[in-house]
């Protein structure tokens, strides 16, 4: 008796190992797209003396490697949800795997003036970057310091000048504050410099006292004509900054620079260092580095 249960049990045991069995085929072979993605080998990624990686990707038309340390919170990469987009859509984004050609939508970062050199921590530059803080700011002395945002251009079809964007800022100010943007006669640091009415305060007729519907404009043209630099500064003594936009074709990117106005003179100068900074950070499609990087820590 006992035998015949034993093997009753057996047999019962090995027709559910079939089953079962079957049943695995049939999943794998009915429902391909529920087994595991195969992985993607991560990317070669440099490193600093601390052993923090680069930040990888591709701005506009070059791969970069960013030194760590560097950037001034953290690059945004296209596609990726905005500041305020629905936590639901943040939650369920998947970035693509990093490589060299993910494009870069933009990333910020600090620029000394004096040097050409950037900030980054753990390096001398943040120990100078709050030495200035300390012992420039509270005394109104010009702080050497400018902030960065790098913007990678990607449609195609979209100018790369300020042509439009300058034309409507006038057509605003003119239909919304009554203030016309003058053309002056003397150029200034090579710049082509508008003064809302002249520099004159209609209410008043006086020179402005307030600039926060009044900033100066200056503009730099290239050899076709179209705006490729747009700045505007504030001019009263405690707001006294320069707004500062430009754009380079090689590299498909638009750059603002924020910086004291007192540093205007040394506009052409900045624009050729943020390039060079930018060019030492470039690298090849294995991430091999073509340059020194600034920055470097």
């Amino acid at each position: 008796m006992k035998s015949e249960y034993k093997k009753i049990v057996l047999i019962v045991v090995l027709l559910w190992q079939v089953l079962l069995l079957a049943g695995c085929d049939y999943y794998l072979s009915e429902q391909p797209e529920k087994q595991p993605a195969q992985q993607v080998p991560e990317p070669f990624r440099n490193q600093d003396s601390r052993e923090r990686y680069d930040t990888i990707g591709k701005l506009g038309t070059q791969s970069i490697s960013i030194p760590a340390g560097v950037i001034d919170g953290w690059a945004r990469y296209m596609g990726d949800p905005g500041d305020f987009a629905d936590p639901k859509i943040k939650a369920k984004y998947q970035r693509p795997p990093e490589s060299y050609d993910l494009p870069i939508e933009s990333f910020g970062f600090l620029y000394r003036i004096t040097d050409g050199d950037v900030y980054t921590s753990f390096r001398q530059t943040e120990e100078d970057y709050r030495h200035d803080n300390e012992t420039l700011i509270p005394y109104g002395k010009p702080f050497p310091w400018a902030s960065i945002s790098v913007y990678g251009q990607y449609d195609a079809t979209a100018p790369l000048n300020f042509n439009f964007t300058v034309q409507d800022d006038f057509r605003v100010s003119k239909e919304v504050t009554n203030i016309d943007y003058i053309q002056q006669p003397q150029p200034l640091y090579g710049l082509t410099v508008y003064r809302a009415n002249n520099g004159i305060d209609p209410e008043t007729g006086e020179p402005w006292k307030s600039d926060t519907l009044a900033r100066d404009k200056m503009i730099n043209k290239d050899q076709a004509g179209n705006i490729k630099t747009y700045i505007q500064c504030e001019f009263t003594q405690y707001k006294n900054f320069c707004s500062h936009m430009f754009y380079n074709d090689d590299w498909h990117i638009q750059v603002w620079i924020s910086y004291n106005r007192s540093y205007l003179p040394q506009w052409q100068e900045m624009e050729g260092n943020i390039i060079n900074i930018l060019n030492s950070w470039r690298v090849s499609p294995e991430g091999k580095l073509l340059g020194k990087q600034i920055g470097k820590a």
